[in-house]
Parts: C-alpha cells; structure tokens; sequence
C-alpha cells in the first residue's frame, strides 16, 4: 500500500521526534497523541516482554482518552477512533448520526524503547548523573536497543505488533561529547540515555548489527 493513497487515517501514539520523523519520511500524513502513561509501574521479565507490554499500555490509554473525548464533546468525523473490545457498545452511547459508523479506519501505532547494557534493563535516566553514567558505558563497548511497535485498527479493533533487537558497537565517546549531550538535555527523553542518530553520536557509532 503506498503511503500517499492509503485509505487509513493514522494517530502516532509518541512524542518522540525520531519516530515522527520516520513515518514523515516514509510520506505519510499522521496526527499525534501522548498516553501519558507510568512506565515504571509495568514491569516483565524480559526487555522482549516489558517493550511489548508498554506499547499495549499506551495504546489502551490513548483509546481510554478518545473514548472519554467522544462522550463529552461533539465528534468530528476526522477523528472518530473507536476501541478494539467495545466498538459497538461505544458506538451506541455516542450522540452521533449513523454515518460515522461508515468513516473510515483508523491506525493507532504505539511502540517503546529499552536499552540493555551488560544484561540490565535501562530506561529513560532519571537525572544528568545516570545519563552521565549511562554515556560513559557504552563507551568503546556494545549496547542493545529493543524496540515494539504496535499497530491497533481502531475502527476494528484488530492488533498487531512486534519487537525487534539491534546490537550498537562504538568507538571511545570522548567526555566533552558526553558533556555536551548532558547539557543539551535530550539524553533525558530517550532509552538508556542513547539517541544513536544524534550528531555528535553518530560519528562514534562503530557498527550496527
């Protein structure tokens, strides 16, 4: 299906600036949701499991906030998004004539982001010392990212997703890098402290695999 003659609106469920620059380099037109979620309250065992769980979460708390929006406002038809499990029960409480029943599907995509260093489990750094911390590891080491996407039909309530695992060598990352990256500020926002595609970072990006 190309991207400029897809029949589906798209909601990107993320604030990152890396994912809306995939999907707008791929050509589509998406609009964008944050699921303002706690992440540090969804806890597995494996970095597989926790990526998966999270992208799950965020796409029920995005459907959660669409619902509760259609209730209490007048619905724009451009906008209408309707939830996996309950569409009909939905559909029958909203004060909405009968053709938005006919509007046309909607894809919610969510997806989530670890790092795993030396088999731990690192997430978003809660402060500049472990984004610090976390920088001067991978230096001249390897680190993974595993990463979910998933894809919910919001019209149908249809779900799919998936994970995937990406091992990142490098090369020395020299302290003032480091310091410039942690005075930036946007090792903050990102998994394990790591945004490989950065500028500073990518020249000390040795392989990935």
């Amino acid at each position: 299906m190309e991207a400029d003659t897809s029949s589906y609106k798209i909601i990107l469920g993320s604030s990152s600036i890396a994912r809306r620059k995939i999907l707008a380099e791929m050509g589509y037109r998406f609009t964008t949701m944050t699921a303002d979620i706690d992440e540090k309250s969804i806890r597995k065992e494996t970095p597989e499991e926790l990526v998966m769980a999270l992208a799950e979460a965020k796409a029920d708390a995005i459907i959660s906030k669409l619902q509760t929006t259609n209730s209490q406002e007048a619905v724009d038809e451009s906008t209408i998004l309707i939830a996996a499990d309950t569409a009909e029960a939905i559909l029958k409480r909203l004060p909405v004539d009968d053709h938005i029943k006919d509007a046309e599907p909607t894809l919610l995509i969510t997806s989530d982001q670890v790092v795993v260093y030396e088999g731990v489990i690192r997430e978003k750094p809660s402060n500049k010392d472990e984004a610090r911390q976390f920088l001067k590891d991978y230096s001249g080491k390897c680190a993974a990212t595993v990463g979910s996407v998933l894809v919910t039909n919001l019209k149908t309530g249809f779900r799919k997703g998936g994970w995937d695992r990406v091992e990142i060598y490098f090369n020395e990352i020299p302290d003032e890098i480091i310091e410039q990256l942690i005075d930036e500020g946007v090792t903050l926002n990102v998994a394990g402290g790591l945004i490989i595609e950065h500028p500073l970072i990518l020249p000390l990006v040795k392989e990935v695999v």
